[in-house]
């Protein structure tokens, strides 16, 4: 099973396999044939995978009173705290084209990632109403600028290249839709000839300000989305450093890693407890654990792959639960 961590809907055959499940005969003899199909009940609990912390678990033991270290402590047993800081390199799944395009920002510069040295880009064409890296022989980037109706290359750089500014950047997706991220967006060789991805590299603290609200509701009781953002800071550190999703990139920004959406989706509440969490992450043997979690349990923790990935009764847990997937919270 894919290692999901958000609120994701399973085929009836997978819940039945992740949750409690019980089967009641309500005849004491065999039935007629005729009768059969009105005898057996199906009760189902729980919501999603039900390994670490349970979401509407961590929602429930916040109302009684527990702080975020309390419920990390019941869903990861026996694990202590650490702290991670840098960069996560998150790949941007609405955008798989061959090149970047973004709306013009203050202090815009494309970065060569192989050297690490940057230009500005403003004074190259003052007029330009977009910008965009495209792949050229070679391996090269090619940097455009979009004024009068048609693109013009301002400059070439060697290998892969990324565009930053001193704001964050507004992204033009396929279709006309638009998105904004912090960090740099880099066009990225996904080593398959001139094929390339869009990858956002963005400071771990802005990173969680836009996955946090994206997998519980930012205006839950604050203790439990401090419990969220510490988890999905360890799941991401974990992914970071044991099983980068692809070559050119660490994690992806849907259910199949963590929901990430970027500016967009951040707001005043998780952004306070991803600050009132800065830099922590819950460790095992000294490194970052695997903090799996879903929405609810059922009642029941199952075992995971790790020790403190126990299968342990929650009952803290509403049972029967019945989640709605989780998002931001106007």
């Amino acid at each position: 099973m894919p290692r999901r961590t958000a609120l994701l809907a399973l085929p009836l055959a997978a819940l039945l396999a992740a949750t409690p499940t019980t089967l009641t005969s309500t005849a004491s003899a065999a039935p007629d044939r005729d009768d059969r199909a009105a005898d057996v009940v199906l009760e189902g609990r729980g919501f999603g995978h039900g390994k670490g912390l349970s979401q509407y678990g961590a929602k429930a033991a916040a109302q009684q009173g527990r702080t975020h270290q309390e419920i990390l402590d019941f869903y990861y047993p026996g694990t202590q705290r650490g702290s991670v800081d840098g960069d996560v390199e998150v790949l941007i799944s609405a955008d798989t084209t061959t090149d970047v395009r973004v709306l013009p920002a203050r202090g815009l510069r494309v970065r060569s990632v192989g050297t690490g040295r940057s230009r500005w880009l403003a004074r190259s064409a003052p007029d330009a109403r977009a910008w965009r890296i495209t792949s050229a022989t070679g391996g090269r980037s090619n940097v455009e600028a979009r004024a009068k109706g048609s693109w013009s290359r301002v400059r070439t750089l060697a290998g892969d290249a990324e565009l930053l500014a001193k704001e964050p950047l507004t992204l033009l997706l396929p279709g006309g839709a638009r998105a904004t991220y912090r960090g740099a967006l880099r066009s990225a060789s996904t080593g398959a000839g001139r094929a390339r991805d869009t990858v956002n590299v963005v400071d771990f603290e802005d990173y969680l300000r836009g996955v946090v609200p994206g997998e519980v509701p930012a205006l839950w009781p604050a203790e439990a989305v401090r419990a969220q953002a510490v988890a999905a800071r360890t799941y991401a550190a974990y992914e970071r450093d044991h099983a980068p999703a692809a070559r050119h990139y660490e994690l992806c920004d849907t259910t199949f890693c963590q929901v990430y959406r970027g500016v967009d989706a951040e707001h005043p509440g998780s952004d306070d407890a991803v600050a009132a969490t800065a830099g922590v992450v819950v460790t095992a043997d000294g490194a970052p654990a695997f903090t799996q979690f879903s929405a609810s349990n059922g009642g029941w923790t199952r075992a995971g792959a790790f020790d403190y990935l126990a299968a342990t009764e929650d009952p803290g847990t509403p049972r029967p639960a019945t989640p709605t997937r989780s998002g931001p919270t106007p």
